[in-house]
């Protein structure tokens, strides 16, 4: 791909083509974007053939990224206390909010208008505006080292989960507080929502186990086994599957979320980390973090199709 013809012009509009003077409309396929914590970059990745078609230099330790709701700029987290906003079609960092100390994970609301960031140091989740890019507020977290701070599917509460405890503590957007703690295994991380937003789903760790949780009773329903070190999740669209990273197993864990059950175990890279499905569901990406490439799988046969090198120590994945 021309590195003159930006990502954005593919993923943000529809393409008409036109055909013996008949017209259809069709949508490109959308990028992947991949924070490489080592190499201080974020690979860009067209997921029509696979292939890397640019990068960004991020700045100090990129680790958790995402993309705005327009498709035309990502969050991203990096070191020591910052999110860096890159205008995607430039190619280029524009901005920096001031978060937490050790920013991890960023995640962007349902409606798109907020982004939280979790600091990693300072323990509390900072929330930024997207439209006017200032941060609106920050809550204290009780557990030490929160890495994931995802939004509730409605988008009114902010699930955290940290490193060092075994609780997730939520927090009511609204109020700007924690609102509930919930027991889980020790180490939580990855956090996904179901669509319809009845389930949460929450990787711990140390506990090598999956905990699921009623939204709306905000209390654990059900507890899967994981491989090892289960750390992050990936929700298919349609509901019916969660993925898990196992960063011991290098692998991923399909689990239909009707059963609760493992249906399929899939060898990635090693450590693979965090994880983004195509719009459509058909391909998982999964960042190996001590392979440096990033995993590409086939959801409908449950297969690796390739490795894509990226750079050095690939942290996780966005797609739009």
């Amino acid at each position: 791909m021309n590195k003159l013809m930006p990502p954005m012009r593919r993923t943000a509009v529809w393409v008409a083509v036109w055909i013996a003077g008949i017209g259809s409309v069709a949508l490109a396929a959308p990028f992947a974007y991949v924070p490489n914590e080592k190499s201080g970059t974020i690979s860009i990745i067209d997921t029509a053939d696979d292939a890397v078609v640019g990068q960004v230099q991020a700045g100090e330790s990129p680790r958790g990224i995402a993309v705005t709701a327009d498709g035309r700029q990502l969050y991203v987290s990096i070191q020591p206390d910052s999110v860096a906003i890159i205008d995607i079609k430039e190619r280029r960092v524009i901005g920096k909010i001031v978060t937490g100390q050790s920013p991890e994970a960023v995640y962007l609301s349902p409606d798109g208008r907020l982004v939280s960031v979790a600091g990693e140091e300072s323990n509390d989740v900072s929330v930024i505006d997207v439209q006017t890019q200032r941060k609106l507020f920050s809550v204290k977290t009780a557990g030490k080292n929160p890495e994931h701070a995802v939004f509730s599917a409605d988008g009114r509460s902010i699930y955290v989960g940290a490193e060092d405890g075994d609780i997730v503590e939520i927090i009511d957007v609204a109020t700007r507080q924690v609102v509930k703690n919930l027991q889980v295994g020790k180490r939580p991380r990855g956090i996904a929502f179901s669509p319809d937003g009845k389930r949460a789903y929450i990787a711990a760790e140390n506990a090598n186990k999956i905990y699921v949780v009623d939204a709306a009773k905000q209390e654990v329903v059900t507890v899967i086994e994981g491989g090892t070190r289960t750390n992050n999740l990936a929700m298919h669209p349609s509901g019916a599957r969660v993925y898990v990273s196992n960063g011991g197993d290098a692998s991923v864990s399909v689990i239909d979320t009707a059963t609760n059950q493992v249906t399929a175990t899939i060898p990635v890279g090693k450590r693979p980390w965090g994880m983004a499905l195509t719009p459509d569901g058909k391909k998982l990406y999964v960042a190996n973090g001590r392979s440096d490439s990033v995993s590409v799988v086939d959801t409908e046969k449950n297969v690796k199709l390739r490795d894509i090198p990226v750079g050095l120590m690939p942290w996780g994945v966005a797609i739009r």
